[in-house]
Formats: C-alpha cells, structure tokens, sequence
C-alpha cells in the first residue's frame, strides 16, 4: 500500500481530498495538525460529532472539544507505523510525548497505537490504545498484512 499526503485546498475533507488520498491522508493530516497544535484545521478533518476513546473515558462529542484539548494537552507524536483496511479504519502506531504547555518540557513519553475510522466527512472515531499496537490492529479487523510500507512523494 501507499500512503498519500495531499492535502485538501483551502481546508476541510472534500470528496476530491477523499478520492486522491483516501482515509489515510486524511489521518496523516489530521495528526500532522495535532502535531502543529493547529485546533481549526482539527475540527475541519473531524466529523461534527466524533467518538473519542482514550484513558480517561470515552463519549460522543463536538469536534470543537478537540482545539480544547490542543490547547491543554501538550501532546505531539511521531507516526512509525501505518495500517489501512478498506473500511475506513487506519491504525498509527506512534512514538508520543506529552510536555507541560508553559514550559515546553517533556512530562512523560509512550508508544501507543492510535485507531481511526475514517467516513467521507472525515474522522469519526479516534482511539488511544495506550495497550499497543496489537491491541489496535485486532479492534479494528486489521493484522500486519496491512501495512503501508510505500509511500508516495508528495
């Protein structure tokens, strides 16, 4: 599989975003904007209403919550691995770390498994597997024959 990294002009999923890059370049940019801290474009890669679940409960909620928790959370992650069903479902397992807002200084790391379902409006779940990546990958129907292992220039 390839993983493309177009982004969409101007902001938000388009179904011309969708087609050229599919449910994981619409992950891709989703985490890059978390990485940039970037609430807005968040929102415009997320679904009005999306399901979160991570170590601290679980719910349906606004997209807005997302720039709330940019703007507290101190978090930012590098993508190592990809996997991607045909369903929607994208897998990333990541190298995290959380650093105090104020001071920019690195409270703890991990690596964890980050699970997407992805709909033609954008993402729609998002789950933190703080359990690993294997974890991640049977949740969402996925095994290591998944993976992206190419990815396209941009």
């Amino acid at each position: 599989m390839r993983l493309g990294t177009a982004a969409p002009e101007g902001g938000g999923v388009d179904s011309t975003v969708a087609m050229r890059s599919g449910s994981l370049g619409i992950v891709e940019e989703w985490l890059h904007a978390v990485n940039r801290a970037d609430g807005g474009r968040l929102e415009a890669l997320t679904t009005e209403q999306v399901e979160i679940i991570g170590p601290r409960g679980a719910g349906v909620m606004d997209r807005s919550v997302l720039s709330r928790w940019l703007t507290r959370a101190g978090f930012s992650a590098t993508s190592m691995r990809w996997f991607c069903g045909g369903n929607g479902s994208v897998v990333v397992e990541q190298d995290s770390q959380w650093c105090d807002v104020a001071t920019g200084t690195v409270q703890s790391r991990a690596r964890v498994a980050s699970r997407f379902l992805v709909t033609d409006t954008g993402v729609a779940r998002y789950v933190r597997h703080d359990d690993g990546l294997e974890s991640a990958l049977a949740a969402a129907g996925l095994t290591h024959r998944d993976e992206v292992t190419e990815r396209r220039a941009q």
